[in-house]
């Protein structure tokens, strides 16, 4: 049977992707420097409230609070021993929420970097990387996930690696790099070149695209280069919502409602099927641009001009 994001994206001409996970988590009360995934055990409650405010605010794909819990990054929290708990457990959370939304949704296991450099610059290699990958993606599975949501990751090598922790599960997946402003990942990796690799990969990606980065605008001129390629696979956008700062005890970032809306828009018109919002964005932010999305219609492609432009114009003075 095709996977449910396939379904949905035969169906719908964009999908809205939901917010941040853990700073949204951190403006509710986790504190700095803890791991957000532990919160799946001692904070249930928590977690599953912020996946129905997503859903609440239109998402139609919520990501499991299971970001960093890769057993090489739940070492620094002294929980390695409990990759297995910890994703089965963002899976269900996530699943509850969806079961109470009366719509169909879908659960995508979020699995970001290991946080290791890697092999030949680094020590991790892509074997080792596949292993900790798949580790993780086995658990979001029992837990019930629909796709495997790979994201943030900056390497070919770990990318592939991911690729093939799929391809063992035997889950459709979707992966995204984070590029940083000059138009590369901080392995040096250009969009074009993701392109050219998730076309090569024995078990390819349902869709691919950019996370994280450092905003909306930043984002989109990277998405304009998988474009050129020609590839035909859906794009994914997911955006910072601007540049963070504290204020009033949280992290507050500067890309308003209103400029996540406009980044909504241009996303669409640029081609991009799965759109959401990355650190900072939250189910108001995400409530905006489901709401844009809807209302207004469909554009020609802007260019990089208009890009930076009509989202510039939004932002405040930094």
């Amino acid at each position: 049977m095709t996977d449910l994001l396939s379904r949905l994206l035969g169906a719908r001409p964009w999908l809205l992707a939901d917010g941040a996970t853990g700073t949204n988590l951190y403006n509710m009360g986790l504190a700095p420097g803890d791991a957000p995934d532990l919160w799946c055990e001692t904070q249930p409650d928590r977690v599953r409230d912020l996946h129905r405010q997503m859903i609440a605010a239109g998402a139609d794909l919520i990501l499991t609070n299971s970001f960093g819990a890769n057993a090489s990054r739940l070492r620094l929290a002294g929980a390695a021993d409990r990759v297995v708990s910890l994703n089965i457990a963002a899976a269900r959370l996530a699943r509850e929420a969806v079961a109470e939304g009366g719509r169909p949704v879908i659960v995508a296991g979020s699995i970001g970097p290991t946080g290791e450099i890697m092999a030949p610059v680094g020590r991790l290699t892509e074997a080792e990387a596949a292993r900790l990958f798949t580790e993780q993606a086995q658990a979001l599975k029992e837990g019930g996930v629909d796709i495997l949501w790979i994201e943030t990751v900056s390497a070919v090598e770990e990318m592939r690696a991911a690729a093939r922790a799929a391809q063992a599960v035997g889950l459709p997946w979707c992966g995204m790099m984070s590029f940083e402003p000059g138009g590369r990942s901080m392995m040096g990796v250009s969009p074009p070149q993701l392109a050219t690799l998730v076309e090569r990969l024995p078990h390819p990606p349902v869709a691919y695209g950019a996370n994280c980065g450092t905003g909306p605008a930043e984002l989109l001129l990277a998405i304009s280069g998988f474009s050129a390629t020609g590839s035909e696979r859906p794009l994914i956008a997911k955006p910072n919502a601007g540049v963070p700062r504290y204020q009033d005890g949280g992290l507050i970032y500067d890309g308003t409602p209103e400029v996540m809306a406009e980044f909504a828009v241009l996303a669409r018109d640029l081609g991009v099927r799965i759109i959401g919002g990355c650190c900072g964005t939250t189910p108001a932010h995400l409530a905006a641009m489901h709401d844009a999305l809807v209302q207004r219609p469909a554009g020609q492609r802007p260019s990089s001009d208009a890009i930076s432009a009509r989202i510039g114009g939004l932002m405040p003075d930094r």
